[in-house]
């Protein structure tokens, strides 16, 4: 009767807040004492509501009693089924105050929150790393703990966590799910297809410290760095030839291997890399995109046009070491060296 009349004597003398049941306000003054008396006798976290207690304890059973009747979802906690089923109502009723952002759920926006105040509240104990959410401190854990418990049944690869998975099966599956608005090229992750929009925007906030270039994505600056530092930490355990980005020693390893993946459909050739593939095509097609501004001379290749140019600067880079004579090309330069070679072999 009193939660119909309003009746609400029992007052906190903290915060002012009243209830109808003394027990209310009992519950209430723990939020003010920090006082939790309900124990999780599994993980020992501590509770301030024996309700709260109930619903985490489906974490450890595994209980999901609310099922989604759209997708089939099946959830421990009825709110949390009510607010997925946000999501396919495309509802987002949680809007941020700052940038207008608009959410399915409060708790994404609480989240997302922290990305305008840069409360970073979660901190690991074992390298110090703070973060704004607790799930995503416990994923950063097995880093540490190397926890992989979210196994790829067709390949047996294992993942820290279920999205990662998720992802990966799409190596298999092929889907491409983001899908570029302007050009139609789809990606099979959300942050290729924002690295991909750079290109048409032609945003390159990223710019190198040493000569000024500029990059659309930070790892693209930190990969060039390389080209002033010399750093080469990729190594070939065949040969030992080292290499500064990893996709590099990927390609090398295919000379060892011989595997040539790549084949043309016109005369079958194979190549290791597809960008050879896409060179050779244009010997069939008679593409010759490179032109000289000079002499007007057209080229297939970059590399060929740039070779050519030599021959209007007069330059010749590559130089005998035993006789010091000069040469436009490597390859005349090696054909040279084997006169000497014949030399010595009639003296």
């Amino acid at each position: 009767m009193r939660a119909n009349m309003r009746d609400k004597p029992h007052s906190c003398e903290v915060c002012g807040y009243s209830f109808a049941w003394k027990s209310n306000l009992l519950t209430h003054m723990r939020t003010h004492t920090g006082e939790k008396p309900h124990f999780c006798e599994v993980c020992g976290f501590s509770f301030v509501r024996k309700s709260h207690l109930v619903n985490h304890m489906k974490t450890h059973t595994g209980e999901k009693p609310h099922s989604c009747e759209i997708c089939g979802s099946s959830f421990a906690q009825k709110s949390t089924l009510l607010s997925h089923i946000n999501t396919h109502m495309g509802e987002k009723p949680y809007s941020c105050e700052v940038c207008g952002s608009s959410f399915a759920l409060k708790s994404t926006l609480l989240t997302h929150m922290k990305t305008h105040t840069g409360d970073k509240p979660h901190s690991c104990e074992v390298c110090g790393s703070s973060f704004a959410c607790k799930s995503t401190l416990l994923t950063h854990m097995k880093t540490h703990t190397g926890e992989r418990p979210h196994s790829c049944d067709v390949c047996g690869s294992s993942f820290a966590h279920k999205s990662i998975l998720l992802t990966h099966m799409r190596t298999h599956t092929g889907e491409k799910p983001y899908s570029c608005k302007v050009c139609g090229s789809s990606f099979a992750q959300k942050p290729h297809l924002l690295c991909h929009t750079k290109t048409h925007t032609g945003d390159k906030p990223h710019s190198c410290e040493i000569c000024g270039s500029s990059f659309a994505q930070k790892s693209n600056v930190l990969n060039h760095m390389k080209t002033h530092t010399g750093e080469k930490p990729h190594s070939c355990k065949v040969c030992g030839s080292s290499f500064a980005w990893k996709s590099n020693l990927m390609t090398h390893m295919k000379t060892h291997t011989g595997e040539k993946p790549h084949s043309c459909e016109i005369c079958g050739s194979s190549f290791a890399l597809k960008s050879t593939l896409l060179s050779h095509m244009k010997t069939h097609t008679g593409e010759k995109p490179h032109s000289c501004d000079v002499c007007g001379s057209a080229f297939a290749w970059k590399s060929n046009l740039l070779t050519h140019m030599r021959t209007h600067t007069g330059e010749k880079p590559h130089s005998c070491d035993l006789c010091g004579s000069s040469f436009t090309r490597k390859s005349n330069l090696l054909r040279h060296i084997k006169t000497h070679e014949r030399q010595a072999t009639f003296m």
